[in-house]
């Protein structure tokens, strides 16, 4: 029986009997054996080290635990407790006596640790050839480089050994790898899932990465390790509108940013910029509304993080290794890191105000978007490309991934078409932080529709989940009276950065009231199916996080309640309660509050 690792399918066969946790295992050592040269695994566990995971997952309810029995892969550079984190590198290693936070929140949710991944040394590199432990082979050519750092953990998910992998994402190493093997890899929002227990690169900077399958894994997993660590300083709390429950398939049209022509750049590969264009051509039968922004101050931005000093903070994160053992580290590597040594605060802080400067540029452009759309890497290189010309190529992998930590996006790379010599290709979705579960849901919808094989194993997509989700980080308002546009209270909107959306009319189920009292003066909108009209309104985009303070300052009798529009569409909206027409002037005749206006 072959094993499918997806954790749908893998939940299924444990309770149909199929499978054990212990037979998984022992599938996953065979499959390791057989993909042994492609250098994936720095460590594997024992029977012996494995046996507390199963013991502990026979006193759990599989009904109450998420992940229960489900394998995943670490990269060796995130701690498991007991076993050796080297970060790539043996005189660098240590053996933790616990494990990383999110690791420890894995297991507890059920998760079986298979062992630790190879990567690029010290995570500074995003090809996956920078390791003393050989280049990790892509899982669909073993000619072709797997993306870096996080090599190992994204080929361990897609060759079947993991249902899921950590790693991380500094300059794009949660995202290259998953477009390279096929997969979703999800950059979450920095301080999203903690770090405590992981080696840093660039502390400031630095995300654990989730690599899936699907987007759904994907979710499952974010769902079980993300929230507040107080022993790391950069952990930051999830927003309600960010939360796993608003995980689904994405609703409605989509405005997404896309880069112009002159800004993309495939660097020679005419494969992968056909890729692109066979993505474009397939999503534009999804409801999309295309915007095309200016890529210079995302590509000025990415520049920073090794041009700039952000590379001092990998100085610092292994500092008495370089100034006493330098030989020790990986000559790629060491000549990287060896540029942090100088730097001084003056260039951070001149970094930084251009950095500032750039954010918001780069996030302005994305007002009123849902997401920016680019390719995830624009080329596949050899792994005898990349040890022939380690830096340059390396850069190019980063063009479309270096800015993101250092402007606080979250991103998703999902797989979205296959070249003609068979290997996949990718796009990033990316947007501010804390749109995670925003970016996975139209990524899922992207999935959905595309409907291509997952992995390399090339399995067939699983049904997609029913729940329906729309947009979380605005609420559509719709208002009928002082809060119309050119009104006197148009400001309560427009001061919480609340844009016009649309102007229309409710259904033909209301009636409409000039109210006692002002100014200002203030009608109110009542539903009447048996003797109603229709009222003109206009939609308001409200940002979430003001929607709650604009609805403590609506007075009795009004409230925000549901109002059905012309189209059929339910939107929040101005009602008013039956009591407060006392002394009430129906003017429902006029059909507006303006018309009622001018003509008293």
């Amino acid at each position: 029986m072959t094993l499918d690792t997806r954790i749908e399918s893998l939940s299924a066969a444990y309770r149909s009997g199929d499978w054990t946790p212990e037979s998984v295992l022992a599938q996953i050592r065979q499959q390791a054996t057989h993909y042994a040269d492609h250098n994936i695994w720095l460590y594997q566990l024992s029977d012996a080290e494995l046996q507390p995971y199963f013991d502990a997952l026979a006193k759990k309810d599989p009904a109450s635990t998420p992940l229960w029995g489900i394998p995943f892969a670490i990269k060796d550079n995130i701690d498991l407790a007991g076993v050796p984190t080297t970060a790539g590198c043996e005189a660098f290693a240590y053996t933790p006596t616990e494990s990383a936070v999110v690791v420890q929140r894995l297991i507890a949710a059920g998760a079986i640790p298979v062992g630790k991944t190879n990567l690029d040394q010290f995570a500074t590199g995003l090809n996956g050839t920078r390791s003393p432990h050989g280049a990790c082979a892509n899982a669909f050519d073993a000619d072709y480089i797997s993306g870096g750092s996080s090599s190992g953990s994204a080929v361990a998910v897609a060759l079947g050994m993991a249902s899921f992998s950590l790693g991380t994402d500094t300059a794009g190493s949660g995202r290259v790898p998953a477009a390279f093997n096929n997969l979703v890899g999800l950059k979450p929002s920095i301080g999203l899932l903690p770090t405590t227990g992981v080696v840093s690169a660039c502390r400031s900077l630095d995300c654990v990465s989730i690599f899936a399958l699907n987007c759904s894994d994907a979710n499952a997993v974010l769902a079980c390790a993300e929230g507040l660590d107080e022993a790391d300083p950069y952990s930051r709390s999830n927003r309600y509108d960010n939360s796993a429950r608003h995980y689904g398939v994405r609703q409605g049209r989509l405005r997404l940013g896309r880069l112009r022509a002159a800004d993309l750049k495939f660097f020679g590969d005419d494969d992968f910029a056909a890729a692109y264009q066979q993505s474009l051509v397939a999503l534009d039968n999804l409801d999309i509304d295309w915007v095309e922004i200016d890529y210079a101050p995302f590509d000025e931005a990415a520049r920073l993080l090794y041009e700039g000093p952000w590379v001092s903070e990998r100085y610092l994160a292994i500092q008495p290794m370089m100034e006493q053992q330098p030989d020790q580290v990986f000559s790629v590597v060491r000549d990287i890191i060896a540029g942090g040594r100088d730097p001084k605060a003056t260039d951070l802080f001149r970094a930084q105000y251009r950095l500032n400067a750039l954010k918001r540029t780069c996030w302005a452009q994305l007002e009123g978007l849902d997401a920016l759309l680019t390719p995830t890497a624009g080329r596949h290189f050899t792994i005898a490309e990349l040890l022939e010309e380690p830096v340059r190529y390396n850069s190019e992998l980063g063009y479309y991934t270096n800015f993101m930590n250092l402007i606080d996006w979250a991103a998703v790379a999902v797989p979205t078409a296959f070249t003609e010599a068979g290997r996949p290709f990718g796009i990033t979705l990316s947007a501010p932080a804390f749109r995670d579960r925003s970016l996975l849901s139209i990524a899922h919808r992207l999935q959905q529709s595309l409907a291509l094989p997952q992995g390399a194993l090339q399995w067939p997509p699983l049904p997609a989940s029913q729940t329906a989700v729309a947009a979380r980080d605005h609420i559509r308002v719709a208002v009928c009276g002082a809060h119309l546009e050119g009104l006197p209270l148009n400001f309560q909107l427009a001061e919480r950065g609340a844009k016009l959306q649309e102007k229309t009319q409710t259904s033909a189920n209301y009636r409409f009231y000039a109210l006692a009292g002002g100014p200002p003066f203030r009608p109110g909108l009542v539903r009447d199916e048996l003797a109603g009209v229709a009222i003109e309104v206009e939609v308001w985009s409200v940002p979430s996080d003001a929607f709650g303070s604009f609805v403590a300052d609506i007075p009795a009798p009004l409230g925000i309640g549901k109002l059905e529009l012309a189209d059929g569409r339910w939107v929040s909206g101005f009602i008013c309660e039956a009591a407060g027409l006392s002394g009430a002037t129906d003017i429902s005749q006029y059909g507006s509050w303006k018309a009622y206006l001018a003509a008293v």
